[in-house]
């Protein structure tokens, strides 16, 4: 049974279609097979469209969400993706999908395992950001996109793209990869592991139920947003009164933030996602960084935070490096890592001269 306003079709991949409302579900019923050696007994991709493709079928924007994002990019890139934007529903065919892993509406650790009829919960398998790669090439078939004018994601995004940029090297004209590396970085998984721990802390963490980890969750995000941030963001806008003795400003505003993501999200999509960024590493199986980025064949920019600690400026000028027809932006916000979601005026900027 489908919802009221919702229309089932199948798909050239043998796979179907559910579209509901505004926001639609690619649905793939065979065995798909993970970069760990497990597989998925296939699975559903929740996916928004916006703008309608052109005649000559060179106006696709495809969009990739970072961590804690949804397939509607107007909701979480304000000023960038929109109506009046550089990137623009009247202009182009824009596509994003919400990755394997995270809980808008594509298969992750709450879904029901379709062979034991159960949520998946603990035995969701490891993700990779090869996978989600794989099943965005899945996607992009059954609709029978041939040519994707730009690619754009950043952080975790970035990474994904990246991936899908060495899978499908002729689909792209142009990829912009922002605030993103090609191998996580101890650093990076050092802070991913830290609030894996506090979610593990959380006494209702193991239980099968789906509010499982959520005070963990509020403590993870408390410690991630000091990698997503900088100092100089902290001491600008979280001073307080020279007398005080606790109850510092900063103290609610770390709570605020991890709770606003609790009501969102779940700790099982935390926990697979982290695991994807962690086990990022595009020269993987392919003869090492520099074979892997040497094969991308679309035009390229890289877009770098100065004051990004979670993925520091050295590891975007690593991919200049070595991806051919690339070039390096950066720009300095005092944000840090988060820059790439506050700075629309910078990035609309970088972005213009991408398409020109």
């Amino acid at each position: 049974m489908h919802a009221k306003g919702s229309q089932k079709s199948e798909t050239s991949v043998g796979a179907s279609e559910l579209i509901q409302d505004d926001r639609k579900y690619f649905i793939y019923p065979h065995s798909f097979q993970l970069d760990s050696g497990a597989s998925l007994p296939g699975f559903t991709l929740a996916y928004h469209t916006f703008g309608t493709l052109n005649d000559a079928k060179d106006n696709v924007v495809w969009v990739v969400h970072a961590l804690t994002g949804s397939s509607n990019p107007m909701e979480w890139w304000p000023g960038v993706v929109g109506p009046g934007c550089v990137i623009d529903p009247e202009k182009h065919f824009i596509i994003c999908a919400n990755c394997l892993g995270s809980p808008y509406g594509s298969t992750c650790a709450l879904s029901l395992n379709t062979v034991s009829g159960l949520p998946y919960y603990h035995d969701f398998p490891l993700i990779t950001n090869r996978d989600i790669a794989n099943s965005f090439e899945l996607l992009r078939m059954h609709l029978n996109i041939e040519r994707i004018r730009l690619l754009a994601g950043a952080s975790l995004g970035g990474q994904q793209a990246l991936e899908w940029s060495v899978i499908a090297p002729g689909v792209f004209d142009y990829q912009l990869l922002i605030a993103t590396n090609a191998k996580h970085s101890p650093w990076g998984i050092g802070f991913n592991e830290s609030q894996r721990l506090a979610i593990q802390a959380d006494q209702t963490w193991k239980q099968q139920r789906d509010d499982a980890g959520q005070a963990g969750l509020l403590a993870a995000r408390s410690i991630a947003l000091l990698s997503y941030r900088s100092a100089q963001g902290y001491n600008k806008t979280q001073q307080d009164d020279e007398e005080k003795l606790d109850n510092f400003r900063v103290q609610s505003y770390q709570r605020y933030q991890g709770e606003k993501l609790v009501r969102r999200f779940n700790a099982f999509s935390y926990w697979t996602l982290s695991k994807a960024m962690d086990s990022h590493n595009i020269g993987r199986n392919r003869g090492g960084i520099e074979s892997a980025l040497s094969s991308i064949r679309a035009k390229t920019t890289i877009l770098g935070i100065k004051t990004d600690i979670l993925f520091p400026l050295e590891e975007q000028q690593l991919l200049y490096r070595y991806i051919p027809n690339a070039r390096l932006d950066v720009i300095h916000s005092d944000l840090g890592h988060d820059g790439f979601l506050t700075e629309s005026r910078k990035v609309t900027q970088v972005i213009r001269g991408v398409m020109g």
